[in-house]
């Protein structure tokens, strides 16, 4: 339901104050890149190479940690721009509206879930060597979230063209799966990356919209497993009372 046909809209006010749990995201995600940038020549980088996900690593040695980690690390100055100001654009009014640890709760589920779907789709396909990392799986999840709590925000999409954050929430999956498709069939197994983009879009839907899914998809197979009980009891009556007529029958004179 979107948060413009509840009751306590009229309740919600936006607040200029810059919320926490966004600030201290930025701050960590920037000094961690400027550290790694520093430190890249020197006996560090290593160090934060290890931060990063790689399947292999996750499922040989069990470097779970990497499935958080990964989310904190960027490959230059225009992948982190781009996810801090994704970030600021879509996280801000979502903590204003959830309050700091659910927002942080959800950021951190989605960027894992976006990392897991790396991690299987690797095996499946190719690529348990390619490192991933940034932010970007997590800010997904907070697209979707921004989408069907805010589904007719106006977004400028390329800074030219208005559209409803719904319209820009299903072109911009239908781009994702293009890219998955991409990355998988396609057989670019150097670009698996892109997955953690889907993966935590995905992983957004679900954690705000799973219980009614799962309704959605239950409710429909009770009533055709009631209908065929109701039916099958119907012919089991029916040829109960056919053979009670016709014992019936051969003792009438």
């Amino acid at each position: 339901m979107p948060i413009s046909s509840r009751s306590y809209v009229n309740r919600y006010t936006p607040s200029n104050r810059f919320p926490t749990g966004l600030k201290w995201l930025l701050i960590v995600n920037i000094a961690i890149f400027v550290a790694a940038y520093i430190l890249r020549q020197s006996v560090g980088a290593s160090f934060f190479d290890n931060l990063a996900l790689v399947p292999s690593q996750v499922v040989t040695t069990f470097a779970v940690w990497q499935l958080v980690t990964y989310m904190f690390l960027h490959f230059g100055i225009s992948h982190i721009l781009w996810n801090m100001l994704g970030l600021w654009f879509f996280g801000a009014e979502i903590e204003r509206l959830w309050g700091t640890k659910r927002f942080l709760q959800y950021y951190f589920l989605c960027g894992i879930g976006a990392g897991v779907t790396v991690v299987l789709m690797a095996y499946i396909f190719s690529g348990v060597d390619v490192r991933t990392a940034g932010a970007s799986g997590a800010i997904y999840g907070m697209l979707m979230a921004y989408a069907l709590l805010f589904p007719d925000q106006t977004i400028l999409f390329g800074f030219l063209i208005p559209l409803k954050t719904r319209v820009f929430v299903t072109i911009i999956g239908a781009v994702l799966l293009l890219q998955s498709f991409s990355a998988t069939v396609g057989g670019q197994g150097g670009t698996i990356s892109v997955l953690a983009h889907l993966g935590g879009l995905v992983t957004g839907y679900l954690l705000l919209r799973g219980k009614r899914l799962q309704t959605q998809i239950r409710q429909p197979i009770s009533a055709g497993i009631k209908d065929w009980k109701l039916r099958r009891a119907k012919r089991k009556f029916e040829v109960y009372l056919q053979k009670k007529n016709s014992d019936r029958d051969r003792w009438v004179h």
